[in-house]
């Protein structure tokens, strides 16, 4: 079952082996290297405030590039001030601003909300410095990551190159994926919104927010009225469940649809096969490549988390072992980017073309030119109703009667859960087959490469007028084992539009289609089958859709007196992105 996100506090420990006296020495030619101004306050165009700090080289006198890092994440007593430090040894001006609301700022706090208006005025203010020769460059990963995007909302001239790790997208990834709300937010939100730093007591509070869920999914009460079981007020998170369409209050916190036109910096993106939020990393990608194909976006994606993409991989991946030519350097790469960038510098080598993936099995890195062209063909699988063992058959052929598989899903129940997508462990023994349909393909008679995004449309009639799916695809390695490879969850009623909900019509077949699925690379073996699982979303780890039609945060157990049922028709199919 789906993990709740961790917020991993990185510390780096310097260990000195040097005398003490040197050290003291060392320490004091340290301080009066760098002039350091940690009490800078920048104003906005509305009158609010931005905290900042701002740290040069002393002695330098002639105007440098701007990095920026724009952040809700206020950890001035070491971790920030170091990164300004290593871009002013870089020699660069470093500049970290936090969020309004945020460390001196005497604003209120609401992530998300203010910063595309906010990083403009930051970087208007950079501009005009004297120590800044007119060019900024962004980077960072997830808030952080998303605060360069939308610095993109409005492009101010000075800002000349982004490099967002692990980008978030409000209202794409978190606090919902594909238009059902998730719930690692609910937790997140006391812990950057408490206070002007940092609330870890409440961010590291597991049990306290394990009970509140538990609870809430035992009761079945609206998922809304969690932060009443909390027994703490929760603003972000009501205004957040207020709009649980794509809607304007999401749309106008970063860059889109034809505001992706205006963009026209060099972007480099860094991302995980793994990454929680891929698909709304990945988004701004997509559009960027949609709507203004010329613009320079490259990527360095391969089988990172979330956190583990921020720091250049790690060795184990929820027990994966991964190729060792995927561990880099990512601080080494971004500047390296930047000096290419901002100092005409030399391109970084790894940037074979504009995406640049590891294959996973392969301990090798290969390049295309877009996303799109990952895969040069796709591998059509029909979702049948015919046995194939234990399971159904995963079918190249449609099969040519029409005919249907049952499901039916009893929301009062909560001694079961339905739809065990989540990637931990990547490797397993066995796969949950005691709810949904699984079907597995005949054995490759060749080794393969899934490359990209795999897509699809259900086919499906119920007897109500919305539910949500997960559709999850493994790798059956021939000695048994189970290699997850990616997942989709998502509301049918948005399939078509996640600005507008659709409902279904009962009892009649509907087509659902889907795309927003996690992109991954990986080399399957010969004598490997492929295995897809369809099933309704019922966890306690998101929001229950009890089918109603009624705002889905606000149904509670008493809308379950009718049980869920599913018809699944056997010319529903999976696409799956090859490269042949």
């Amino acid at each position: 079952m789906k993990t709740i996100l961790n917020f991993i506090f990185l510390i780096l420990l310097v260990s000195n082996t040097f005398s003490q006296q040197t050290s003291v020495t060392k320490a004091e030619d340290l301080k009066s290297a760098y002039d350091i101004q940690d009490s800078v306050m920048i104003k906005t165009r509305d009158g609010a405030f931005i905290s900042a700090m701002v740290i040069r080289k002393k002695g330098v006198s002639v105007p440098k590039p701007v990095i920026l890092q724009y952040t809700i994440y206020v950890r001035d007593k070491g971790r920030d001030i170091k990164s300004l430090k290593e871009a002013a040894d870089k020699d660069y001006v470093g500049v970290i601003a936090y969020s309004r609301g945020k460390r001196f700022s005497p604003d209120e706090i609401f992530p998300y909300e203010n910063d595309a208006n906010d990083a403009y005025d930051v970087i208007d203010w950079i501009s005009k410095q004297e120590w800044c020769n007119g060019s900024v460059g962004m980077y960072g990963g997830s808030y952080n990551g998303y605060t360069q995007w939308a610095a993109c909302k409005k492009m101010h001239p000075a800002l000349k190159t982004i490099v967002p790790y692990v980008a978030n997208r409000p209202g794409m990834g978190l606090p919902m994926e594909n238009n059902i709300f998730v719930n690692p937010n609910y937790e997140w939100s006391f812990y950057v919104g408490n206070n002007k730093y940092l609330d870890t007591i409440a961010g590291n509070d597991r049990q306290r927010f394990r009970k509140m869920q538990n609870i809430w999914w035992e009761t079945g009460v609206a998922y809304k009225k969690m932060d009443s079981i909390d027994n703490h007020p929760n603003r972000h998170f009501q205004r957040w469940t207020n709009h649980p369409s794509f809607d304007e209050y999401w749309q106008k916190m970063a860059p889109y649809k034809k505001e992706f036109e205006q963009i026209n910096i060099p972007v480099l993106a860094l991302d995980g096969y793994y990454n929680d939020s891929q698909n709304s990393s990945l988004y701004y990608i997509r559009e960027l490549q949609k709507y203004n194909p010329k613009t320079p976006a490259y990527v360095i994606i391969g089988p990172y988390g979330h956190f583990g993409t921020q720091i250049g991989g790690e060795i184990k991946l929820n027990d994966y072992k991964v190729d060792s030519v995927a561990i880099i350097n990512i601080k080494k790469i971004t500047y390296q980017w930047f000096d290419f960038i901002l100092k005409n510098g030399a391109k970084p080598e790894m940037l074979k073309d504009k995406i640049n993936y590891e294959v996973m099995g392969t301990n090798e890195w290969r390049s295309a030119p877009s996303l799109d062209k990952m895969a040069n063909g796709f591998l059509q699988l029909y979702l049948t109703d015919n046995k194939s063992g234990k399971f159904y058959a995963l079918n190249e052929k449609k099969p040519i009667q029409k005919n249907y598989l049952y499901q039916e899903v009893n929301f009062a129940d909560r001694q079961t859960e339905n739809n065990e997508y989540y990637p931990n462990p990547i490797i397993r023994k066995e796969i949950d087959t005691s709810s949904g349909f699984v079907f597995i393909s005949d054995p490759l008679k060749e080794s393969m490469l899934i490359n990209g995004s795999f897509l699809g449309e259900l086919k499906l009639s119920i007897n109500k007028k919305d539910l949500d799916i997960g559709v999850t695809l493994y790798e059956l390695m021939p000695n048994g084992e189970y290699f997850h490879l990616s997942y989709f969850l998502g509301r049918v009623s948005y399939a078509k539009d996640t600005t507008k909900r659709n409902l279904l019509k009962p009892n009649e077949i509907e087509s659902i289609p889907f795309s927003n699925t996690h992109l991954v690379s990986k080399q399957l073996s010969k004598g490997s089958q492929l295995v897809a699982v369809i099933n309704v979303n019922k966890n306690r780890f998101s929001e229950l859709n009890y089918g109603t039609g009624k705002t889905v945060t606000e149904e509670t157990i008493e809308d379950a007196k009718e049980p869920l049922k599913v018809k699944w028709y056997n010319d529903s199919f999976v696409k799956i992105p090859i490269w042949k």
